[in-house]
């Protein structure tokens, strides 16, 4: 298989389903966005850490596949007029939600409660999962302006929106396992 096909040569692409559109497209944005996402998850998961946080951002990394396959496909050829599905590509259950919040539910337990926003930073391995935080709020957003124009699985959107709970619960569990400096956010007054 080639990597190059010549074919978006002209700034279009095709989305499953074969339908072209330019590359600037929102769905284009929001599954690209997607793509983004998932490179700093793997490099987050290729820092010093907890080898259970590395399998849960594999299976992470593994849902943002199959986001970015929903988010990828032309709605309009998705289903056969006989109602089935003529593209195979799974969908986000329930259950990959509430793995999400069983994890924060157990980082939290460990972590001293939030009394303030915190400033990102403190460790690299910190930064990196707020960077990734960060991108996935914009994918989410992106996606959100996509869902309301051509609507998609519901639950890919809740779990964008949990996803980023998480990288938060997760970059403050990863500073207080570092022991790096969690600094709060108090808003100071112009003299």
């Amino acid at each position: 298989m080639k990597i190059y096909t010549k074919t978006g040569d002209k700034g279009t692409t095709a989305l499953f389903g074969g339908t072209r559109v330019p590359k600037h497209h929102l769905r284009i944005e929001s599954y690209g966005t997607i793509d983004e996402l998932n490179s700093h998850l793997g490099l987050i998961r290729d820092q010093d850490i907890n080898p259970h946080y590395k399998s849960i951002l594999i299976n992470i990394q593994d849902k943002l596949f199959t986001v970015g396959a929903i988010l990828a496909t032309d709605p309009e050829k998705a289903i056969l007029k006989n109602g089935k599905e003529r593209l195979n590509i799974p969908k986000i259950s329930s259950d990959s939600i509430q793995l999400l919040e069983h994890e924060m539910d157990t980082m939290n337990e460990a972590l001293p409660p939030m009394t303030h926003f915190v400033l990102p930073g403190g460790h690299q391995t910190v930064s990196f999962c707020h960077i990734a935080r960060c991108v996935c709020r914009r994918a989410e957003r992106l996606a959100s302006a996509l869902n309301e124009l051509e609507p998609f699985q519901a639950e890919s959107l809740m779990y964008l929106n949990r996803l980023s709970d998480y990288l938060f619960v997760l970059a403050r569990k990863l500073s207080y396992d570092l022991q790096a400096e969690e600094i709060k956010w108090i808003p100071k007054k112009e003299s």
